[in-house]
């Protein structure tokens, strides 16, 4: 148990050094995105088993979804800060809560409108920490847009690949194949922005080796192995230390400061998403 708790804990620790990943790097948001994503995809194929099988025209649908967050992360980092990036994309919950009628006949109780007022007020004090641009964020209010189309994405995707993952307990259908796929079609998207390559450097092909293999790959990996005996509430929890590391790498190491209303929001994001997964457990219990 307690190995499997830290497969998942360093799967998000790794997951959070994309951020700061992707702003090290001096090639173009299209350009990383195009080399990270299929490296990334090689990378689950051959870490995860699961990957390897379970391929269904499902796969290619939710993989579209996949695909785009992969993309807009991407350049939203870019654009805009590390802290930004990630705790705009982090407000899936709201997104999932409001198609979750639509899609998953789920309908939204009292606890729920809680947990959304709450990301909607995260999202405004992000918004509203938009500072002027810089080196490593050249165009914020850009970015942080894409970001949150990101956190759309990838309600998106939760929701997609929830729905694979219930029909493989029937049929031989794997999510992680849907992950694959959607790693070589962020790659193929983004191919036609990313030539020329005008410069780059070693640190760079590094960089991308490391976002694709490690960030991504490994990552992955490790949480496949962990979330097997450990509950969906503990997993989740777990997962929070992605967006609690992301702006602490790029402060640490860029010296990027987000500003003070970034962190309350996303403070704020981060703690409703966490209280709300628990009430919901408990009240299953």
């Amino acid at each position: 148990m307690l190995r499997d708790r830290l497969n998942v804990v360093i799967g998000g620790v790794l997951f959070s050094t994309g951020g700061v990943a992707i702003k090290a790097a001096t090639l173009t948001g299209w350009q990383l995105s195009c080399f990270r994503s299929f490296i990334a995809g090689v990378a689950v194929l051959l870490l995860v088993p699961n990957a390897r099988h379970g391929w269904s025209w499902r796969s290619l649908v939710v993989a579209v979804p996949y695909a785009a967050t992969f993309t807009l992360f991407t350049l939203a980092n870019k654009l805009t800060t590390a802290a930004n990036a990630i705790f705009l994309q982090d407000t899936a919950p709201f997104y999932i809560l409001l198609l979750g009628p639509l899609l998953l006949g789920e309908r939204i109780r009292r606890n729920d409108i809680a947990l959304m007022l709450a990301l909607i007020i995260g999202l405004g004090l992000i918004f509203n920490s938009i500072q002027d641009s810089s080196e490593i964020a050249t165009n914020p209010e850009l970015g942080n847009l894409l970001a949150t189309c990101a956190g759309l994405s990838w309600a998106l995707t939760v929701i997609g690949l929830r729905w694979i993952a219930i029909r493989s307990k029937k049929h031989k259908e794997q999510p992680e194949a849907a992950v694959v796929t959607g790693c070589f079609l962020a790659s193929l998207m983004a191919v036609f922005f990313s030539f020329p390559i005008e410069s780059s450097t070693t640190v760079d092909w590094l960089i991308i080796f490391y976002l694709g293999v490690f960030q991504i790959g490994l990552a992955y990996s490790l949480i496949a192995k962990g979330i097997r005996s450990i509950s969906a509430l503990e997993t989740s929890l777990l997962l929070l230390v992605e967006p609690v590391f992301s702006p602490i790498w790029a402060w640490l190491l860029l010296a990027e400061n987000p500003g003070f209303l970034s962190i309350l929001g996303g403070s704020l994001v981060i703690s409703a998403t966490a209280i709300h997964s628990f009430q919901k457990t408990m009240k299953n219990h």
